[in-house]
């Protein structure tokens, strides 16, 4: 055979050979677009999901007391319930402020005994005594006037003499009279303000112990209410200032919330039970009713992107919790919650 037959051949099995594939091709898209059609009109529709999640109540637990912490009574992940201690925090400032507050208390308390106890038993003697010089004066001066009144009648002595006695003695029933007085004023004691004044410091002072106490009451701090620990914020020997979170409770109260477009509100009205899938509990269904529905306002609205066919959807939040109890105890705050529609 001559080369120019030998060339002519090999072009025509190369001819056949790619004429052979691009059968094979042809078959093979005709293949795929019709398992496309069938599967499209004889398989069922994926159903259409709502993912939301699971969530719960975190209990942030801080103190008013500043201070130093010793040591911790929990650790992350423990159960604990309401009145349980779970930390202890030292502040030698505030102990300081109660010493100094019950010293003050005492103060006041003795100058209150002192106001109570009224005037010395030595003042009250001499107010009496100067009552009885008083009172010999006046008898002397009344005997010495009644002699210089007859003497006078008499004409022995002039009028000058009767009135110089009589003047001496209303000197001394007026001396008399002041001297009682300030017998009266000693046997009373102290006025009725003053004891108020001081009954009033000592009370001052008691609100000041109570308030010291009242901040060293969270040198120890309890749990609020039943849970888990979730988070633990400072390290023991660390400083704490007041109102600073230390430790964080996770509530036993679990919900699922889920954020829907008001096309399918319709399935979750208030107290319609639904039934959703949790992935994280093994793809566990378990029913929930929900108990909140609200809307989430403008920011998350869908909104239509053609003029005319369509329109703009509002979300709503939609709240439920587990129907029953024992469903509730494996949730997790953060879990997927799937529910289909």
């Amino acid at each position: 055979m001559t080369p120019a037959n030998n060339t002519a051949s090999s072009q025509q099995e190369n001819r056949h050979e790619g004429r052979s594939i691009m059968i094979t091709m042809a078959v093979v898209v005709v293949i795929v677009a019709i398992v496309a059609v069938f599967g499209f009109i004889f398989m069922d529709k994926p159903s259409d999901i709502v993912e939301g999640q699971v969530e719960g109540t975190t209990v942030r637990v801080s103190g008013k007391m500043a201070g130093r912490i010793v040591d911790f009574y929990v650790s992350e992940g423990d159960t604990v319930h309401a009145g349980d201690t779970l930390v202890h925090i030292h502040s030698s400032i505030a102990q300081a402020t109660l010493n100094q507050a019950e010293a003050m208390k005492q103060v006041a308390e003795a100058a209150n005994r002192k106001v109570d106890a009224g005037t010395r038993q030595q003042i009250i003697g001499a107010a009496a005594d100067m009552v009885a010089t008083a009172q010999a004066s006046v008898d002397i001066t009344k005997k010495t006037y009644d002699r210089m009144e007859r003497l006078y009648s008499q004409g022995v002595v002039s009028a000058q003499k009767r009135d110089e006695a009589k003047a001496a003695y209303d000197a001394a029933t007026a001396q008399l009279g002041a001297a009682k007085n300030q017998l009266s004023l000693a046997k009373a004691g102290a006025q009725a303000e003053d004891k108020q004044a001081a009954q009033a410091m000592v009370n001052a002072a008691g609100g000041g112990v109570e308030m010291a106490e009242a901040v060293l009451e969270d040198s120890y701090l309890t749990a609020p209410c039943n849970g888990t620990i979730d988070e633990i914020y400072p390290e023991p020997g660390e400083l704490v200032s007041m109102g600073a979170p230390i430790i964080n409770i996770l509530r036993d109260d679990r919900w699922v919330t889920f954020n829907v477009r008001e096309e399918i509100l319709n399935d979750f009205r208030m107290g319609q039970k639904v039934k959703v899938m949790i992935p994280g509990m093994d793809k566990k269904e378990i029913d929930v009713q929900v108990y909140y529905v609200r809307d989430m306002g403008n920011y998350a609205v869908w909104r239509a992107t053609k003029v005319t066919g369509q329109y703009d959807s509002r979300t709503f939040q939609i709240k439920a919790r587990p129907v029953k109890a024992d469903d509730a105890e494996g949730l997790r705050p953060g879990m997927s919650a799937i529910y289909f529609k």
